[in-house]
């Protein structure tokens, strides 16, 4: 016969007989801070991870900014490993214009000085990212490795979330074969992303428009322009008031 887990556990407790359990899982340690000059504006946290496209048998290694939601960078590649990361790093330090950052008296300063990164990255636990090839360019490039607690995937939220929503609202670039095909694709998704998606976790505007400042601006006018509708439904009503058909004075 069978019986229900929660059955048995009911019958045993029921009869004071004890089951052996399994051991509890430990509790993730508390999260590493980063450095205390790193302020929540653009380009000071990005998070990146890569993600397999298997019809075109290529990894996407992707970066985006975790204060404005911007997708910075990406590179397709066949493999995915240390000689990437640095290759991506690089192209997306020089788009954001950060390189001018990398001043000989920031870098003369101890590894371990906060006021030394120009930026946190943050990422989990990969291969890729623990490697000591990518410790040496993160320290050379003035950039402050921040990897999340291992077992707690909410620690990179914001990329697992970037990757799910990427394959699941183009759900045709998983069934590219063509690697240079799904390149030219992937780069018309990042445009799309940043500059037309509206994004509700900055307030439903885009990406690009949080990156580059336009957002608080954009928010606080369209709530001025609901306060503006919500007064002008309530002025014509009161005004209109006696004008409804059935209406008793």
């Amino acid at each position: 016969m069978w019986v229900a887990p929660s059955t048995l556990r009911r019958v045993a407790h029921k009869h004071q007989v004890s089951l052996p359990e399994p051991p509890r899982r430990r509790a993730a340690p508390p999260a590493r801070p980063w450095p205390e000059t790193i302020s929540w504006a653009p380009n000071q946290i990005w998070m990146w991870d890569g993600s397999w496209f298997r019809g075109a048998r290529r990894h996407c290694v992707a970066i985006i900014d975790v204060v404005s939601r911007y997708w910075i960078d990406y590179l397709l590649t066949p493999e995915f490993s240390d000689t990437q990361v640095q290759l991506l790093f690089a192209s997306a330090l020089e788009t954001e214009g950060l390189l001018g950052l990398l001043t000989p008296q920031r870098l003369g300063l101890p590894v371990d000085d906060p006021r030394r990164p120009i930026l946190v990255a943050c990422s989990d636990n990969g291969p890729q990212m623990t490697s000591n090839d990518t410790r040496q360019f993160m320290a050379l490039v003035a950039i402050y490795q921040h990897r999340g607690r291992p077992h707690t995937p909410t620690d990179q939220a914001h990329i697992e979330s970037f990757i799910g929503h990427i394959k699941g609202e183009w759900p045709h670039l998983e069934t590219i074969t063509d690697p240079a095909a799904l390149d030219v694709e992937l780069a018309r998704v990042r445009q799309e992303y940043n500059h037309l998606r509206l994004h509700a976790g900055i307030g439903y505007v885009t990406p690009a428009d949080e990156h580059h400042g336009r957002g608080p601006a954009i928010r606080r006018a369209r709530q001025a322009g609901l306060r503006r509708a919500r007064q002008a439904r309530i002025d014509y009503n009161r005004k209109h008031r006696n004008d409804h058909p059935g209406h008793r004075p």
